[in-house]
């Protein structure tokens, strides 16, 4: 709004006596003018009516701002999920923000705000707390001994703003903006949000308290004692170790066999189960929040993937979370023409600087009693919403988290991303399930997670100094007595198509897992007490084992070499039988493998993965370099997040069919793009 801003009380009578900086001079919304007749029947319904969606439909049919069907429909969506009509105006971009702000303020008697166009004083937060703020969608914008004035975009809320004032401050409320008033609470609120979104996470539970040097000297002394032994003991410590390695290994075995016979068992069940078909009473409003880092690719690509959501738009609230010092997202995203109702947050500077700190500040301005999060490149399937509002709505209360499959879209762009594509649908349609029918703690993925907000919050949202959030979180809603749910929904991502950016991607998840156990074990006893045995003994699996077997896969591979006739050191202890029985479980874990691997490739858009099964094994050769990194970076730099490039391996196509289809070539090389944080 770039009109000046005057005391015309003139303009409005019922605007008389209020402060001169809330007023338009000659403003374009208000010289609309109305025949006699329309004018006369407008006021007669202004004065036996209350202001309510029936007012301010017929302001706007007056002034010739909406058409009589535009309107129409817009009131039936109104009144299916008991909306405000202009959320529904605005989020189907029937009429331009500035339009709909004139309307309501003839309709409500209220002027309209310069918010924006100045700066804010300084202690306005005193006006009002930052939680109601939030709440009510209304910002101090000046205050002068005893009135506060205040700005909204929602009328409707005007006397519980008036009633959150502290006590002996008036209030005049005006409207503006609803990019402006979040703009204003970032400015005044920012700052204390920033330090909470920090801290949101019990102290119990979250990494923050890691110490790397106490650490350190820890794995220093086991080494050195290791070490002594060697010198002594030999034979001992090596079968020791080997002894351990076969641990880890069955240990990751017996939890595969029981999850893939879960799934299957789960399978059968759905597939025997009927679809629900039964249309929704009432349609939640869903925040989905979504953090961007340097996406000058991806940004435009988001929004057209994001607005093929067949949700209806006044009941999603779309967040886009960016830093602030990040210009190339902020650049990208001026550019991309985004919905009207999307809103962009700024996050103030912080320690540390990473995805779970950022969506805990967007959490403090979601709308939505179901809050989801997707990544930039993320290609949800249209109907993703509707399924999750269903499934909430069917559901009891302790099914606090719904988690959505994932596939990659770029999945043919060279052997690495079929690996990886390979990968994702074993855990995803496969692992994930059988985990969740054995009632096991469900690690969940970094994107295409719906949780009920107000469990969120309850449980304290996300730990922002664990890089592996998610899975950190779906362990946290297991110990509060909530349960996660596997989706039948389909999220695309880009594939991680190269070699190095793939190696420090799984190095971070794998760092995030180790951090998870190590801080869930400070406390074993409760721990226990939380889950119970079974889920506490698999968690040692699911957790450290899933790192420590990549950790000590050298161990077991060292065994190969007796098929060649060589020694190995464990040939004092090992007869040729015992040989046999290690040989005789390695094979059938590869069979188990590719057992998973075609049960997970059913689809008929991954069969095409199905001739690389073979060469999966060699694959995850590369995830031992990574969990050595993960240690390493553990004790090194344990909050740093090392962010994933998107865009560069056939993912920036607006346009693209998300089944999986023949991309360029390889780049020669990947940013690094990095969200930093101190130890």
């Amino acid at each position: 709004m770039d009109q000046d801003w005057v005391n015309d009380p003139a303009s409005n009578p019922r605007h008389r006596g209020q402060p001169p900086h809330v007023f338009p001079k000659n403003d374009r919304h208000f010289a609309r003018d109305m025949d006699a007749t329309a004018r006369a029947r407008l006021a007669h319904r202004l004065a036996r009516k209350p202001p309510g969606p029936e007012m301010l439909g017929a302001i706007l049919l007056a002034r010739g701002a909406i058409s009589a069907t535009d309107l129409a429909q817009a009131q039936i969506a109104q009144r299916r999920n008991d909306s405000d009509l202009a959320d529904v105006l605005l989020a189907r971009g029937l009429l331009p923000e500035l339009d709909l702000l004139a309307a309501l303020a003839d309709c409500h008697g209220l002027g309209l705000s310069d918010l924006g166009q100045r700066p804010l004083a300084t202690g306005l937060g005193a006006c009002l707390p930052a939680r109601l703020s939030l709440a009510l969608e209304a910002v101090p914008t000046e205050q002068m001994g005893d009135l506060v004035i205040l700005a909204t975009s929602r009328p409707a809320n005007i006397a519980a703003i008036r009633a959150a004032l502290p006590h002996g401050l008036r209030a005049i409320v005006t409207l503006a903006p609803r990019d402006r008033i979040t703009a204003a609470q970032i400015a005044i609120y920012g700052e204390g949000l920033a330090r909470l979104a920090e801290r949101q996470a019990p102290q119990s539970c979250s990494c923050r308290n890691w110490r790397s040097a106490t650490a350190l000297r820890w794995l220093l002394l086991i080494a050195a004692c290791f070490a002594l032994s060697a010198r002594f003991a030999p034979v001992f410590v090596t079968a020791f170790l080997c002894g351990l390695a076969l641990l880890i290994f069955s240990g990751n075995i017996a939890l595969k066999i029981a999850a893939f016979a879960a799934a299957r068992r789960g399978a059968i069940a759905m597939a025997l189960r009927p679809e629900s078909t039964a249309p929704l009473l009432r349609q939640p409003v869903v925040s989905l929040l979504v953090p961007l880092y340097r996406e000058q690719d991806i940004a435009a690509t988001l929004v057209t993937h994001l607005s093929r959501l067949d949700y209806p738009p006044e009941r999603l609230d779309v967040l886009l979370i960016t830093e602030a010092d990040d210009a190339t997202t902020h650049r990208a995203l001026n550019a991309a023409h985004l919905p009207p109702a999307w809103r962009v947050l700024t996050v103030p500077p912080g320690s540390p600087r990473t995805k779970p700190r950022a969506l805990n500040f967007a959490l403090s301005f979601a709308r939505g009693e179901i809050v989801g999060v997707y990544d930039a490149e993320d290609r949800p399937e249209p109907d993703q919403i509707t399924k999750i509002a269903r499934r909430f709505a069917e559901s009891p209360p302790e099914v606090a988290c719904l988690q959505g499959r994932l596939d990659y879209f770029n999945a043919r762009h060279n052997l690495m991303s079929r690996l990886f594509a390979l990968e994702y649908a074993g855990w995803f349609r496969v692992m994930l399930p059988g985990v969740q029918h054995l009632g096991l703690v469900v690690p969940l993925g970094g994107t295409t997670q719906f949780l009920r907000r107000d469990v969120l919050v309850e449980v304290g949202g996300w730990d922002a100094h664990n890089v592996t959030e998610d899975a950190e979180l779906g362990l946290r809603l297991v110990r509060r007595g909530y349960r996660t749910e596997i989706l039948d929904s389909t999220t695309y991502e880009e594939a991680n198509a190269a070699v190095l950016p793939w190696i420090r991607q799984r190095a971070r998840w794998q760092k995030g897992y180790l951090m998870t156990w190590a801080m869930a074990m400070r406390a074993p006893r409760s721990l226990w007490r939380d889950l119970g045995p079974m889920r506490f003994f698999a968690l040692q699996v699911q957790l450290l084992g899933a790192v420590a077997g990549f950790l000590a896969a050298p161990l077991v591979w060292s065994l190969m070499v007796k098929p060649f006739g060589h020694a190995h050191p464990l040939d004092a202890l090992v007869s040729p039988t015992g040989y046999g029985v290690l040989a005789t479980a390695f094979v059938a874990s590869s069979v188990l493998s590719i057992a998973v691997a075609v049960q997970a490739t059913q689809a008929r858009h991954l069969r095409h993965l199905r001739p690389w099964i073979l060469v999966a094994e060699v694959y995850f050769l590369l995830a031992t370099l990574s969990a050595w990194k993960a240690v390493v970076d553990m004790l090194w730099q344990p909050f740093q997040w090392d962010k994933t490039a998107h865009g560069n391996f056939g993912g920036t196509s607006a346009n693209a069919d998300l089944s999986p289809r023949p991309s360029g070539p390889l780049p020669s090389g990947a940013r690094r793009k990095r969200w930093t944080g101190d130890p």
